[in-house]
């Protein structure tokens, strides 16, 4: 049965994306305000938001790909390994996918019994599921933060004069 620790894991990772948590932002809010030019448009030698999506997610598949039974495949050398694109609906595809997953992942955390948060997350050396599934939250509020300065500075750069 899960626990109502799952259960908050799952909805702390689902209010980052989707909206009621404490601090009142989430990623939805910001990346459905996104074009796709600015998306994949360069800020100093700053990653895009579109390479900070991607980057996201590929955590958020690696994690749930662990819940599901499967092995843990993520390598932090590919996780900005974004393919260039240069259309309205690839960026569309990277937003949807991002948010389809998220949910994925949370309904998976709610499905955990109290005791397997405390196991091994594959390996002792990444800690325990719980360590792993509240970092990825916080995962997202950090780079959220990042995309939100980077819609700053491009507003910035937008403006005339």
């Amino acid at each position: 049965m899960a626990s109502q620790l799952s259960q908050q894991l799952a909805h702390h990772l689902r209010t980052a994306y989707f909206g009621g948590n404490w601090t009142s932002v989430h990623l939805k809010e910001h990346l459905d305000t996104v074009g796709w030019q600015h998306a994949i448009t360069k800020v100093d030698d700053l990653n895009t938001i579109a390479a900070l999506v991607f980057h996201l997610n590929y955590y958020v598949e690696g994690v749930k790909q662990v819940l599901e039974g499967g092995p843990l495949e993520t390598r932090d050398k590919f996780s900005f390994d974004l393919q260039p694109f240069s259309r309205k609906s690839d960026w569309d595809q990277l937003v949807h996918r991002s948010y389809e997953q998220a949910e994925a992942l949370a309904v998976l955390i709610e499905q955990l019994p109290e005791a397997k948060l405390w196991d091994d997350f594959t390996d002792p050396k990444y800690g325990t599921y719980y360590r792993n599934l509240q970092g990825i939250t916080e995962h997202v509020h950090y780079h959220l933060g990042q995309i939100v300065l980077l819609k700053k500075l491009q507003a910035e750069m937008d403006r005339p004069g």
